[in-house]
């Protein structure tokens, strides 16, 4: 796959009339590239029994080519990595997600595909309290589990709290941007987006000039909340965009809690209503998150590894995903054995129900799975 086409092929599909994210998606979801859409679309009838004609003739677009081919000379200009769907830099949480952007712009030094990673929201009007919960949470996480990926939006209350905890201890962290890489917004938080291009970086699957909408920042939500193992929500009012992006977790399969807070407290209450409608799990704490996501901390115990003798006559797929799992004996989320295997959930999780078949694998809360020991 030439690169270059490749990166120029997925700009150009964000320009294409009429397609949108979830039908770029589908249309990539059965391809093996973007550049093959283009110079296969002659034929995509034949591959794609459900493509329109009217889609296929919106392909001859010759200025979308100009633009991607002037927001590529612009990336490479400011060390912008561009990164397509099907790269392997591109994270594999998000790509299982029916809307997931067909490109994506970064810059920073970060793997998104960081073995845990969780994304930190809340309300831009953080109280006292919801400030304080956020700093004695990521302290008490990075003394676990340093390498844990900070994921938020780099707007005011929460998400700058949570980017600005994580540089104070040391974990890497990522803002996702409602706009694209030639501007940072709120200026404010310039400085803290600067640290973070060091221990982290900024994402965001807008190109240069694009200015920072409100819709913006609803469509960027489902990023925050796409490439995390879960969705911790410290403080929000019954609307707002914290509220979206843990829905969206939701929707996604991926784990979501919340803080709880006074009755009388406003920015209490859409933490407190996503608890009682069963759609975030209650937490006070770390412990709490660690128990809840089956995340034991390396020091507190280890285990001799598991033979593989022990095992039925495992298929070489199969294999790989036990190997993966003798070395997190406590278990471990479905989301993080995909990175670690290189396995699609959609494949990993028909894997995981045959070993369960074979005694060999147990499914536990939270999308957890763990080896029967």
């Amino acid at each position: 796959m030439n690169n270059h086409n490749e990166i120029i092929s997925a700009i150009a599909l964000t320009r294409i009339p009429g397609l949108g994210v979830i039908g770029t998606k589908q249309l990539l979801d059965s391809v093996p590239s973007a550049s093959y859409v283009f110079e296969q679309k002659e034929h995509l009838a034949e591959m794609i029994p459900d493509v329109s004609p009217r889609l296929i003739q919106s392909l001859n677009c010759p200025e979308a080519f100009r633009f991607a081919e002037a927001e590529l000379e612009f990336a490479e200009r400011h060390r912008i990595a561009c990164i397509p769907i099907h790269d392997n830099r591109y994270p594999t949480r998000l790509r299982e997600c029916p809307d997931a952007p067909s490109i994506l712009f970064y810059r920073g030094n970060a793997d998104l595909n960081a073995l845990k990673a969780i994304s930190i929201v809340g309300t831009r009007k953080a109280t006292d309290y919801g400030q304080d919960i956020c700093a004695r949470f990521i302290k008490e996480l990075s003394e676990c589990f340093p390498d844990v990926l900070i994921v938020s939006g780099l707007a005011y209350g929460t998400d700058i709290n949570a980017h600005r905890a994580a540089l104070e201890n040391g974990m890497n962290t990522i803002g996702v941007l409602a706009h694209g890489l030639d501007r940072i917004y709120p200026a404010s938080h310039r400085t803290t987006a600067k640290d973070m291009l060091e221990h982290g970086g900024l994402l965001t699957e807008y190109p240069s000039g694009t200015n920072p909408d409100r819709q913006n920042f609803i469509q960027r939500n489902r990023i925050v909340a796409g490439m995390s193992d879960a969705t911790i929500v410290i403080e929000s009012a019954v609307k707002g965009g914290a509220l979206i992006t843990a829905r969206l977790a939701v929707d996604y399969h991926h784990d979501c809690f919340a803080f709880p807070g006074r009755i009388t407290d406003n920015y209490s209450e859409g933490c407190n209503q996503l608890i009682k409608n069963s759609e975030a799990t209650l937490i006070t704490g770390v412990d709490d998150f660690l128990e809840s996501m089956n995340w034991s901390c390396p020091q507190e115990k280890t285990r001799k590894p598991i033979q593989q003798s022990l095992f039925p006559e495992l298929s070489a797929d199969e294999a790989l995903v036990v190997r993966v799992l003798e070395n997190n004996l406590d278990g471990i989320q479905i989301n993080t054995l995909s990175v670690q295997a290189n396995v699609s959930v959609h494949r990993l999780s028909a894997l995981l129900f045959t070993l369960e078949m074979k005694g060999v694998v147990k499914a536990m809360a939270g999308a957890t799975y763990r080896l029967i020991q």
